[in-house]
């Protein structure tokens, strides 16, 4: 079933990362671990997906895969039809720096910069970024531009780290669990930031969630057991960050 929704589905849309066989092992006290067992996906430009799965069932090793963060012990990854399973440092550093932005649980920012400052070091990192001050406006830190992380909350934080995400202006992002240490009315201010940067059909974003409820704002649900993809699912009607209640 998830072959052939793939299929149909690459008749419409162009495939932006597409994984083919991919497996994942890694050495252990008790042997081998088989983090990820020959999964199949393909990811489209300009779509919101999430993969959604409880602790521990590869969930993350994927998204470290898409990210060229890791690579697989088996399998092809393609990005934009190039093969991208073992590519040279080179060709690493460009992907990570023009075609990838990244947000981690941990918000990673540089205490001894401002917010804007933290957004103006990824910035120079590319030819033609957004501006650093439009990127913290579009999530809402405008008056805090100025501000030292310790100065922002939590929620603030996360938000100045999409900040940096967009500010590339990168054809995919990455956004690992960027929920998981906040609460409720936190997490919906950083996820309808999410929704906005995925509502403007420019880039990519892919989400790694336990929460099934976030689920329910992607296009597509990715969901994972085992290493394994149980199922690829279409959300006809994606909800709101402010229509999503746990």
């Amino acid at each position: 079933m998830v072959k052939i929704e793939q299929e149909a589905r690459k008749e419409e849309k162009a495939v932006l990362v597409s994984l083919q066989g991919v497996s994942k092992d890694y050495s252990s006290g008790e042997g081998r671990l088989e983090a990820l067992k020959d999964v199949n996906l393909d990811i489209y430009q300009n779509e919101f997906v999430v993969v959604l799965g409880e602790s521990g069932c590869g969930k993350t090793t994927l998204m470290n895969l898409i990210g060229g963060m890791d690579f697989p012990t088996e399998g092809r990854i393609l990005v934009e039809g190039r093969d991208f399973s073992a590519p040279s440092d080179a060709e690493l550093t460009q992907y990570r720096r023009k075609t990838v932005g990244y947000i981690f649980q941990s918000y990673s920012l540089m205490p001894n910069l401002t917010a804007l400052e933290n957004v103006q070091f990824i910035a120079e990192l590319v030819a033609d970024p957004m501006d650093a001050r439009e990127a913290i406006d579009r999530v809402g830190l405008a008056e805090r531009a100025g501000h030292y992380p310790g100065e922002l909350s939590v929620g603030q934080q996360q938000r100045v780290a999409i900040a940096r995400a967009i500010v590339k202006k990168p054809r995919l992002i990455l956004a690992d669990e960027p929920t998981a240490a906040l609460d409720y009315t936190t997490s919906i201010e950083v996820l309808r930031v999410i929704e906005e940067v995925a509502g403007d059909r420019e880039t990519t974003v892919v989400m790694v969630t336990h929460n099934p409820e976030i689920a329910k704002m992607a296009d597509r649900v990715v969901r994972m057991r085992s290493g394994q993809i149980a199922s690829v699912t279409e959300n006809a009607h994606p909800l709101h960050a402010e229509e999503l209640v746990w």
